[in-house]
């Protein structure tokens, strides 16, 4: 009797997420509480050991992609919903997402310059985003790959589920699917995207956040293929992450 009643509750719970935009908003609400209050938390344990701090960021990812889960199961959808659809694999489909994954890294790479050009006539010659804690990568190359590893899961998928695939989909969904509300999803979720790296300094922000707008629009222009952007997403980290390794060699 009880599984039965906590079941129909969370059918409930999962027709209101999907027609009840107080829900709807809840959601999104209590996502970046939960993981304001997980890295308010996470930091200070850290202290100044930049692996550490590395690790609460990604344990953040991770918890936000369980919670982006949670919700997909309440509702009845799956990851395809997001965009990351799991057909059968064949040669043609596979040479076509590796191109457009290109296209859409060389797009990400020109919306991250805009953002340099954009803070240069803002501020002058700004101060380069701050990497400052990427520093335990300089020359170690046993980190390096141990860093790739966490990276390509935490911040190439992690973050384009989270910031194109969830929150584009959930603030779209909040104003009926319209053009005007996916519009306004894209620039949310670049706005936030460039906030959350935060300890990158402002030109960091910036560049980020011009570059999650890019992505945010290639995203809608092709479909939601989420895979896509995944892709692009580890080509920027993989280029990044070497560049700090051998600032050090």
């Amino acid at each position: 009797m009880e599984d039965k009643t906590r079941t129909e509750t969370l059918t409930q719970l999962g027709r209101q997420l999907k027609s009840n935009q107080v829900y709807k908003t809840s959601e999104l609400l209590l996502l970046f509480i939960l993981v304001a209050a997980f890295v308010s938390a996470g930091l200070p344990l850290a202290g100044e050991n930049p692996i550490y701090l590395q690790l609460v960021i990604w344990m953040a990812n991770i918890l936000m992609l369980l919670y982006v889960w949670a919700g997909l199961k309440l509702r009845g959808e799956s990851w395809k919903d997001l965009g990351l659809h799991m057909g059968s694999f064949s040669w043609k489909m596979g040479i076509k997402t590796f191109l457009l994954s290109l296209l859409v890294f060389v797009l990400a790479l020109i919306g991250f310059g805009l953002g340099s050009v954009i803070m240069a006539n803002i501020t002058g010659i700004p101060e380069p985003a701050d990497m400052t804690g990427y520093n335990y990568l300089s020359g170690n190359l046993g980190l390096l790959l141990l860093t790739l590893v966490g990276v390509y899961i935490a911040s190439s998928f992690g973050e384009e589920v989270i910031y194109r695939g969830f929150l584009i989909k959930r603030i779209s969904e909040i104003g009926q699917d319209s053009k005007t509300a996916v519009v306004i999803a894209v620039i949310i979720s670049a706005i936030i995207f460039g906030l959350i790296h935060y300890k990158w300094g402002p030109m960091g922000m910036v560049q980020t956040g011009f570059m999650g707008l890019v992505l945010g629009i290639c995203y809608i222009k092709l479909k939601r293929r989420l895979w896509v952007l995944v892709l692009a997403h580890a080509y920027l980290d993989t280029i990044l992450m070497v560049q700090l390794f051998l600032d050090g060699s």
